[in-house]
């Protein structure tokens, strides 16, 4: 029985979902959502603090600043209120507003920028805020999530290894690409592992991280509008990128057999199942990262208003209606007969 006096103690690394019931291709779905940051970033918010206090950089009047689509925010807050530091998340309009909330509870400030970029994003509005706050203000120190090496080191010595405790035959490994930090940090661990493990990166449409023409992301999660400092192309054997609808689709369609994932995860997972669709992998052991959980996304990704106003109202199959010409739910009641009338035989 885990007992933890603090939050970012306690994370559950050995949960897999078995995907092939549900999209016809063996396919093993790491769980990343269950701690109490509710994401991956936990583990890299977790390194970066604690890199940042072996080094001497953290003082009691120190004021933690990071830009953040949302998860690292939420757990970089939780981090913050746990240790007793401040904390200042730079995020944008696609922040969700359950995860501005929740940082908002743990005492963190966020700070929405405002300014689109004519690339369709929002990173070099939100970086260059924090440039100019921590040069008018001495106590702020930048984690930079997309320089830090620490962001990857975490994932190379946490999710990498347990990943290669459960699958020691391991095939193939499918990452989403936002900073690249879990990218990178899988890629390093298993260019260095005992057999070969293909590494396939999944990355959104309209993202540069590997080349392309930039786009309009409204997904917050995967995804650039620069291409990420930490990335190194040479680990990455291929690449997969995911247009938003078929994000929505692939988290609609787990959430209908029970499992509501957040937006990361449905580009993650229909990337891989789009790769393995087009790739002989019967035999061969495969396994997506899951970033994240999805009760962050019920205003969004799960909000029908939201999805039909954005990406058009076929983007889901609707279910058909129950009525005359669907089957019942249960079987189908006898017809009442008619009671028929006893005699009444006189004594």
């Amino acid at each position: 029985m885990p007992v933890i006096s603090a939050p970012y103690a306690f994370n559950e690394e050995e949960l897999y979902v078995d995907l092939r019931s549900i999209f016809g291709h063996s396919l093993f779905l790491k769980c990343e959502g269950f701690n109490f940051a509710g994401s991956i970033k936990l583990k890299a918010a977790t390194e970066m603090v604690e890199s940042a206090e072996r080094a001497g950089d953290l003082r009691p009047e120190t004021v933690l600043v990071e830009s953040s689509s949302g998860n690292l925010g939420v757990a970089l807050s939780m981090i913050a209120a746990s240790k007793g530091y401040r904390f200042l998340c730079v995020t944008d309009s696609r922040c969700n507003l359950a995860t501005r909330l929740m940082m908002e509870a743990l005492g963190s400030q966020v700070h929405v920028v405002a300014d689109q970029e004519s690339n369709g994003g929002f990173l070099g509005a939100r970086l260059a805020y924090i440039r100019s706050l921590c040069a008018s203000d001495e106590r702020c120190l930048w984690l930079s999530q997309y320089t830090n090496p620490s962001n990857w080191q975490a994932h190379y010595r946490r999710t990498a290894p347990a990943i290669a405790r459960a699958f020691p035959r391991l095939d193939l490994l499918f990452v989403g690409a936002g900073t690249t930090g879990t990218l990178m940090g899988c890629a390093r661990y298993f260019r260095e592992w005992h057999r070969p493990v293909r590494i396939i990166a999944v990355d959104s449409v309209g993202s540069v991280t590997f080349g392309g023409t930039p786009g309009h992301r409204m997904i917050p999660g995967l995804g650039m509008s620069v291409q990420p400092p930490l990335l190194d192309e040479s680990y990455v054997d291929d690449v997969v990128r995911v247009e938003e609808a078929d994000t929505i689709r692939a988290c609609h369609r787990l959430a209908k057999r029970g499992f509501v994932f957040g937006g990361s995860t449905g580009t993650v997972v229909s990337g891989a199942t789009d790769w393995l669709s087009r790739h002989e992998a019967q035999n061969r052991t495969a396994v997506a990262i899951a970033p994240d959980l999805g009760e962050r996304y019920l205003d969004t990704v799960y909000h029908d208003n939201w999805v039909q106003d954005l990406y058009g109202e076929d983007v889901l199959a609707p279910d058909p209606p129950l009525g005359a010409d669907v089957a019942p739910l249960g079987p189908t009641p006898p017809e009442p007969q008619p009671r028929r009338r006893r005699r009444r035989h006189d004594a």
